[in-house]
């Protein structure tokens, strides 16, 4: 049995956005623990958080000059193209000098060069796809991938049958791994256990409708003694600090460090519905109010929102009626604890704690067969 001592080299190729690249992190930890001499390089996309994020975690990363479509102003895609093809290129450099045995795409825009790269020169590839309603580029990738890792039920209509398998998405292992009681949590963020928490998360990025439907009516939470962990993202913090940061049970942030505590703490969590954050919401059994973003590829977070209100799991405040909407829902949640509970059961039956193990072990079975 010789096949142990190969020392695979696996690509791990996206991000974007912290919910593509925390589990893109996951997996290769994952990957690493089942065959610790494989060796792991990144490749994102130019100027984004996976520039910082990924060498923090100790893993080298490559840059491709790809980017999105910009939806809201057309004449900022004219060089789109040219980017497209200079990817693709710059993804076929990285093939020859890394010669890896596969490549996972976890989504986010340096997935496709890097997939579609790799297609053509015959190389395994792995796709994570994290929603319930695909996107056009995995779906066009899926036909020719190797093995599609799924989180939902009913993703036949995306994908070849025979290719899929059920994992889950993956959670970042330090909020697994969290040990802190409520009442310590609270403590650690200056809170007062007696009094509901609310998590206010838009995302890595922060959510400025969120944002700004809390700011409106922040005083009425305060007298109710509604307190919040509000994570503002770095474009509206400054403007919040000022006039919420004050009030007392308000802690304010730009981005929380320390999300299995802010978890540990809350009673109730306000929250983009983006796949990881759902994930996360099932892991960790939160009541939750999901305002999803309408502006997603496909509008996947409307779907993925849907879903969970279907099967009675959270609630959901659609993104244009948060101003009126969004804090009677959290003053109404807060203060009814039967309904709060069942909100936890129906979401825990989501939950998979091992996805990122599940998804390395598939990977590597491939790769174990053919050498």
């Amino acid at each position: 049995m010789g096949e142990q001592h190969l020392s695979y080299r696996i690509i791990v190729s996206g991000g974007g956005t912290g919910g593509h690249i925390f589990p893109a992190i996951a997996i290769a930890r994952a990957l690493q623990q089942q065959c610790p001499d494989i060796q792991i390089l990144f490749v994102g996309a130019k100027g984004k958080m996976e520039m910082e994020k990924v060498p923090q975690a100790g893993y080298p990363i490559h840059a491709l000059d790809i980017r999105g479509m910009d939806r809201s102003h057309w004449w900022k895609n004219i060089m789109l193209p040219y980017l497209i093809l200079k990817s693709l290129a710059q993804a076929r450099q990285v093939l020859r000098t890394f010669k890896p045995h596969a490549v996972v795409g976890v989504g986010g825009y340096a997935s496709f060069p890097m997939l579609f790269a790799a297609q053509q020169a015959g190389i395994y590839t792995f796709i994570q796809e994290q929603n319930s309603f695909a996107g056009k580029a995995n779906q066009w990738l899926g036909k020719k991938a190797t093995c599609i890792f799924v989180a939902y039920e009913g993703m036949e209509k995306f994908f070849p049958k025979q290719k899929i398998v059920i994992t889950g998405n993956p959670v970042r292992q330090d909020i697994l791994l969290t040990q802190m009681t409520r009442e310590e949590a609270c403590h650690y963020f200056g809170l007062n256990p007696q009094y509901p928490v609310v998590l206010v998360v838009g995302g890595s990025q922060g959510a400025h409708s969120i944002n700004k439907a809390i700011l409106k009516q922040v005083k009425e939470l305060v007298t109710r003694h509604i307190q919040l962990i509000w994570q503002t993202g770095k474009r509206d913090y400054a403007e919040i600090q000022q006039q919420a940061g004050q009030l007392s049970g308000i802690e304010v942030m730009p981005f929380i460090q320390e999300m299995g505590k802010a978890y540990a703490a809350a009673d109730v969590v306000v929250s983009r519905a983006g796949a990881i954050a759902i994930a996360e919401l099932s892991v960790m059994q939160k009541p939750a109010i999901l305002v999803p973003f309408p502006y997603a590829a496909e509008d996947h977070q409307t779907h993925n929102a849907q879903m969970l209100v279907r099967d009675q799991a959270a609630w959901m405040v659609s993104d244009d009626e948060a101003g009126e909407k969004l804090v009677p829902a959290i003053m109404a949640l807060c203060a009814d604890e039967e309904k709060r509970k069942s909100l936890s059961a129906h979401i825990a039956k989501w939950a998979i704690r091992d996805a990122d193990q599940q998804i390395a072990r598939n990977i590597l079975n491939v790769l174990q067969h053919e050498h």
